[in-house]
């Protein structure tokens, strides 16, 4: 999360830029994210992306190598840690901030590890009733019932 407004930042303002870090639901709707070949129409909705619970104030760089876990109803589904993002927080403030300012507030999310459920073979889709839990070990977790 961002906590002080930043544009064109070298890697010194991005990293002073963070105000902390949080666990997000990196839901798609994909019905409207394969009507085209950008993402964004799927990754938009409102309501659509959960946030939180907790902001955890620490690292700039961001956090060293932690587990990262994807779980619905139980059942792992996404397994990774954040020395596998391809991109690092300061590394994404700097590129986002050339083209907008980021604002107190804001949200810079990194993406997901592989084994999302429209990539397996067969595929898996979230179902009414399901609970999606998405952990980071020492941020916290995000735990959302489909509705």
């Amino acid at each position: 999360m961002i906590g002080t407004a930043v544009r064109r930042a070298t890697d010194d303002e991005a990293a002073a830029a963070i105000a902390g870090y949080t666990v997000v639901n990196d839901i798609s709707v994909r019905d409207f994210q394969n009507r085209t070949t950008q993402f964004m129409p799927g990754k938009a909705w409102e309501r659509s992306t959960p946030v939180g619970p907790h902001l955890v104030v620490g690292e700039t760089d961001g956090p060293p190598r932690l587990p990262i876990r994807c779980e619905v109803d139980g059942v792992v589904m996404q397994s990774s840690n954040t020395a596998e993002l391809c991109f690092g927080p300061i590394e994404l403030i700097r590129y986002i901030s050339t083209f907008t300012t980021l604002v107190p507030g804001d949200l810079i999310v990194t993406g997901t590890p592989g084994g999302v459920g429209v990539a397996r073979d067969p595929q898996v889709f979230l179902r009414r009733g399901q609970t999606v839990v998405t952990r980071v070990d020492g941020i916290g977790e995000c735990r959302n019932l489909c509705i």
